[in-house]
């Protein structure tokens, strides 16, 4: 019998998904990740751990977060309210006594119960399709337990599973939850290790070790491509990654995504510089360039995900 006392870290929860996964989805959001890419669209999820952020515009300084605050972590200052990162747990106490909701939580942990008492509500929306849950982050895989736990919890109310990966993860691990997922939607963002490693902070070594592993163990693979300007967009890169695409079991088709700047309002909110300044969006003729690409290298091509 599952677990569901074992908990986690989430720091949102997504219902009518579209473009996680086949049909209809609910997508969990797992905080923490081993990478930090220069186009991350989830900036909120890098930081395993809980945090608390307040919102400059909304604070009104009544002071009521700071009478309340047991670690004495809050205090008023000439740009607003100022958060002593060390000192505070992320307890929530600030955005519960708020009255102009000027602190928000970024992630809190989760029991299994809890999540699934989530997912369960969007139960009626699958039926007759292949809708179900994903997974995403952050990276899943950073939370083994949790995340194994969770989708053994799925399968037992028949729920599609996909787990949404960067692939930066133990082969163990791999190995492990590749038993309990339907769907690995797999990110391959760029195929030289120099390039990898300046773009998203690590090599990319152990994430093409896994995509192997998993093709070769038979678990169905959805690859995607993101597609940056003038970071992975190059004929040189579209192609490997198209021919090493083409040499995996069971793998025919893959998505491209372009590139958009939609979550810029995010690094204001955390008060983080964007660090995808300076990239334009995709522009048509070169996600088409790449489609032809993909398509010369003997693979289905879709864009979006």
């Amino acid at each position: 019998m599952t677990d569901t006392s074992s908990s986690g870290v989430i720091f949102a929860i997504k219902r009518y998904a579209l473009h996680d996964g086949p049909d209809l989805r609910v997508t969990v959001f797992m905080k923490g990740c081993p990478l930090s890419c220069l186009w991350c669209h989830n900036p909120e999820g890098i930081d395993p751990a809980p945090r608390m952020i307040t919102l400059p515009d909304k604070c009104v300084g009544c002071g009521e977060c700071v009478e309340a605050c047991p670690k004495n972590a809050l205090s008023p200052g000439p740009a607003g309210m100022r958060r002593n990162r060390d000192a505070c747990t992320a307890c929530g106490v600030c955005a519960e006594v708020c009255p102009a909701l000027a602190h928000e939580a970024v992630g809190r942990k989760w029991t299994v119960t809890e999540v699934m008492a989530e997912i369960q509500k969007e139960i009626p929306f699958f039926h007759g399709t292949r809708g179900g849950v994903t997974f995403s982050g952050g990276e899943p895989l950073a939370q083994p337990k949790f995340l194994e736990t969770l989708l053994q919890a799925c399968k037992d109310l028949d729920l599609h599973r996909a787990v949404d990966t960067s692939g930066h993860a133990s082969p163990a691990t791999v190995s492990r939850l590749a038993r309990h997922a339907d769907l690995f939607l797999f990110d391959l963002k760029h195929m030289d290790p120099a390039a990898h490693r300046r773009l998203t902070g690590v090599d990319n070594a152990l994430i093409l070790s896994n995509l192997r592993l998993l093709a070769d163990s038979g678990a169905q693979v959805a690859l995607r491509l993101p597609l940056v300007p003038g970071m992975n967009d190059d004929e040189e890169n579209i192609r490997r990654t198209g021919l090493l695409a083409a040499t995996l079991p069971g793998i025919r088709t893959i998505d491209v995504l372009p590139y958009h700047a939609s979550a810029r309002g995010k690094y204001a909110k955390l008060g983080l510089p964007y660090p995808g300044e300076g990239i334009p969006p995709s522009l048509p003729d070169s996600v088409d360039r790449a489609v032809n690409i993909l398509q010369q290298c003997g693979l289905d091509v879709r864009v979006g995900g």
